[in-house]
């Protein structure tokens, strides 16, 4: 008997159940990919999985909103 789990090779999804799209971007604000790289995301070669993952961390500090001061803002108002 073989104890052992198979494993995949392929880099798994980066999607975290967030699934909610920018009409603008059409990029998916929870794991950041686009619409065409999640619809293609099971036909993707490891190479190019690898080549969008590592563009990712540059995606989601671009999509961060931009902050309007907070209170201290509104109080100066």
């Amino acid at each position: 008997m073989n104890d052992q789990i198979w494993q995949r090779d392929e880099i798994e999804s980066p999607c975290i159940k967030l699934c909610v799209i920018d009409p603008k971007t059409r990029q998916c604000m929870g794991c950041h990919r686009t619409m065409d790289e999640i619809g293609a995301w099971s036909k993707f070669s490891p190479e190019v999985r690898r080549l969008v993952m590592d563009e990712l961390p540059s995606r989601a500090a671009a999509s961060k909103p931009q902050r309007s001061g907070g209170r201290a803002a509104r109080l100066k108002r």
